[in-house]
């Protein structure tokens, strides 16, 4: 016998629905919507936010303070758990809504999923027009939401009941779809949201999303085999992939079988434990030089669940054998094609297992195999350099700001990072001890993400020891969910670094002939530049002030002791510390293309766009 129906209004039917849903893969159930964040206003108060309230015994509230910061947050969640749980998030209409818009491209372009509800207009136009309605004179059915459908991977307007339950489901099977997923839509008018309706009990039945694993296609197999077979000096790219898999003993086995060396995007690395003869390290513009003196001269690249984006490829630049072919594994053809590759459309576990089967018996030559083990040895070299701080007295500099945390972290920690320089000093020097250990989001390379998806983390791995790593200029973007881990309770690990202005674009400036105009956090100087006397700015306090314990670090052994302190603090607590400039980090090993001023007055402009075409004429199309 079918379950009665329930007469509910639709916001209250979706958070029943929404309880409900489970993902399960390999045998193991999780949550698909752990929890819901919110901040309310007209739109989503008296709907969804009544609803939360009605329902709170089955749905995990979390209030925000930033609506982007709340994606963030839920994404953060989702990559710890491997896809396999997801958070939604609620807003009003109008501002509220489009603050969405950032967090919903990093969540797509990551392929991490988050269920975004935003509030909208009257379904019936019963007040047009509404507080913060975007009036159009020609599209009465266009509203700010909108702006979400480039940046969604599902998005629909609910505007009646009965239309619920086909959306809801869809947008659960987008979620749960590891080729599909990323940001999912369901925009909400806010006099719908408070609707009754009779709805089907079936609605509300506990569903199970499995998510696959699909298998190689024989022929596809047989001939990656094959090409790996005929291959010197194959070379695999591990991406993120690998990682939402849950693929990394499968590559491992390979590694060990077959003797292919594994360099990493900043995605995928971790990929392999830093320690393992076969991992490089990573690859491409912020990559490590042995990655990327491999990958030049080899003859087959390997790609296993990576998207090649311009970092990963120096812009096209890198992979420089004459005969080079590519091999890619990946879960969605789009990503398998690139390159003109050989295909293997499968995810990414089950792929690796298959190849390493197909593989029995091959293993590449000693000579590459004593060839790329020596060179990891002195990238190693380089790492303790960088790392190593002669003076503990000293102001330290930013890569012996690493080597401080990583004499710290234990294997479990989460080291959390998105833009600024630190993405490529971390991806260069960074020793990975574990598969989630590092966590960069370089898809949208996104200032002010680190804060809330350490808070995310936490709440989806609460014993795990998660350290924020932010520069002066991202913390500015976004510290508010500080208060958000004080509220929750989350002794999330913020490491602020003080260098007094966008350190990354300033060197970037400088290489391409903008000579770091803008970059700088100082005073206006006399003659109209950013040249003056650092902004008298205390980070250090902001970070006190909304509820975290502070830790000022002056030298390096006070920088060691200050980590240390925070590691075992069951409070957020941030260490802060004024980093010395001075360049440490070693250099680019690749290019990455940012077009130079074809014609300019300024030498140094005029002197960059003289290397970049020199630099310009590597770039291959691979056919």
């Amino acid at each position: 016998m079918s379950p009665s129906p329930s007469r509910l209004t639709v916001a209250q039917a979706l958070v029943r629905f929404l309880a409900a849903q489970y993902t399960e893969r390999d045998g193991t159930r999780h949550r698909l919507i752990a929890g819901t964040w919110g901040i309310f206003g007209h739109g989503n108060v008296a709907g969804v936010g009544q609803a939360l309230l009605e329902y709170g015994d089955v749905m995990p509230y979390h209030q925000g303070r930033n609506e982007q910061a709340m994606v963030h947050a839920a994404v953060g969640h989702a990559r710890q758990l491997n896809r396999l749980s997801a958070q939604a998030v609620t807003t009003s209409i109008g501002p509220g809504a489009t603050n969405l818009v950032t967090g919903a491209a990093l969540a797509t372009i990551n392929r991490l999923p988050v269920l975004l509800l935003p509030g909208d207009y009257f379904a019936g136009h019963a007040a047009d027009p509404l507080l913060q309605q975007l009036e159009h004179p020609v599209e009465a059915d266009v509203s700010v939401n909108d702006t979400l459908r480039p940046v969604s991977r599902y998005f629909d307007r609910v505007t009646r009941p009965e239309q619920l339950i086909p959306s809801a489901l869809h947008a659960m099977r987008v979620l749960a779809d590891p080729a599909e997923t990323g940001a999912v839509t369901l925009a909400l008018p806010q006099d719908v949201q408070a609707e009754a309706y009779d709805w089907p009990g079936e609605f509300f039945a506990e569903r199970v999303w499995h998510v696959r694993r699909p298998v190689p296609d024989p022929c596809e197999l047989e001939e990656a085999a094959r090409a790996v077979r005929a291959a010197a000096r194959p070379l695999i790219v591990a991406g993120g992939g690998v990682h939402h898999s849950e693929a990394e003993d499968a590559l491992r086995a390979l590694a060990d079988a077959t003797g292919i060396p594994v360099a990493s995007t900043q995605a995928g690395k971790g990929a392999l434990r830093h320690d393992h003869p076969a991992d490089l390290g990573g690859i491409g513009h912020t990559g490590t030089a042995v990655a990327d003196e491999l990958a030049r001269t080899a003859d087959l690249v390997i790609g296993v669940g990576t998207r090649y984006s311009d970092f990963t490829t120096a812009s096209g630049t890198l992979f420089q054998h004459p005969d080079v072919r590519f091999v890619n594994l990946n879960i969605t053809a789009f990503d398998a094609h690139k390159l003109s590759a050989r295909t293997v459309v499968a995810d990414a576990r089950a792929g690796l297992t298959a190849l390493t089967g197909a593989l029995a018996g091959h293993r590449v030559d000693a000579a590459y195999e004593a060839e790329y083990r020596a060179g990891k040895e002195r990238w190693e070299q380089v790492v303790e350099a960088a790392y190593r701080a002669a003076d503990e007295n000293a102001v330290p500099t930013q890569t012996q700001v690493l080597g401080a945390l990583d004499a710290v972290v234990q294997d479990t920690d989460v080291v959390i990072n998105a833009a600024g320089s630190l993405p490529g000093d971390l991806h260069k020097l960074w020793r990975a001890r574990s598969p989630r250990q590092y966590h960069l989001e370089y898809g949208y390379s996104c200032m002010g993400y680190e804060i809330p998806a350490a808070v995310g983390v936490q709440q989806a791995a609460p014993d795990t020891a998660v350290w924020a790593l932010v520069g002066d200029g991202t913390y500015l973007m976004m510290p508010t969910e500080i208060v958000t881990a004080v509220q929750e309770g989350l002794p999330v690990n913020l490491v602020l670094l003080q260098n007094h202005g966008y350190a990354s674009i300033g060197g970037l400036s400088e290489s391409v002939g903008g000579e770091r105009f803008g970059t700088a956090y100082r005073y206006r100087a006399a003659d109209g530049t950013f040249t003056g006397a650092p902004l008298p700015v205390d980070l250090a306090a902001n970070a006190g002030s909304l509820g975290m314990d502070v830790l000022r670090a002056g030298t390096v052994r006070e920088l060691r002791e200050a980590l240390a302190a925070a590691r075992a603090s069951n409070r957020p607590t941030c260490v802060y510390v004024e980093t010395d400039p001075a360049p440490t980090a070693p250099p680019a090993e690749a290019w990455w293309d940012v077009p130079v001023a074809e014609t300019a007055s300024r030498e140094a402009a005029v002197a960059a766009r003289e290397r970049y075409d020199r630099s310009v004429t590597a770039r291959r199309r691979h056919l």
